[in-house]
């Protein structure tokens, strides 16, 4: 039991390593997009600037920079929850879970019974971890212990 433990908490310090790492490139790629606007209208300008003595012409835009918005995939990351983010950027099994969260508050059990999952223990354990991980990122509210509500009626 004891090395079992010990591999659960190896596991559960990658996990927080490995969302510390997530958080950081999506910090480093907000910059970066930042950067790239930029030198995108110091460009614009700059030949605004020098075509100002020629005859004049369409101004010249920029080339709209392509985000590619990937659907999230069972396994992918939950986002914390914030004004104006909706449940479309979690994953499906996060988004099935979120709509069912009760007004009055479910536990993982009945949570399970509307997902139509079998009642036993290991998936009713699977939706009480999943319920967890959303109430840490502001998705549910759990006003008592294992009882979960839904935080956000807007998602």
């Amino acid at each position: 039991m004891g090395m079992l433990e010990a591999r659960e908490s190896v596991a559960r310090v990658r996990v927080e390593e490995l969302r510390a790492e997530a958080d950081r490139v999506r910090a480093e790629l907000a910059e970066a997009e930042a950067v790239l606007e930029r030198r995108v209208v110091a460009l614009v300008e700059l030949a605004e600037a020098l075509a100002a003595g020629a005859v004049p012409q369409e101004p010249v835009r920029p080339a709209p920079v392509p985000v590619e918005v990937k659907e999230p995939v069972a396994g992918s990351v939950v986002p914390e929850w914030r004004e104006g983010v909706t449940a479309q950027v979690l994953a499906p099994e996060y988004r099935r879970l979120e709509a069912n969260g009760g007004g009055e508050g479910l536990r993982a059990k009945d949570l399970a019974a509307r997902l139509g999952l079998e009642l036993v223990p290991a998936k009713v354990e699977g939706v009480r971890v999943k319920a967890k991980r959303l109430v840490a990122r502001g998705w549910l509210a759990e006003d008592r212990p294992g009882l979960f509500l839904l935080r956000c009626p807007a998602g």
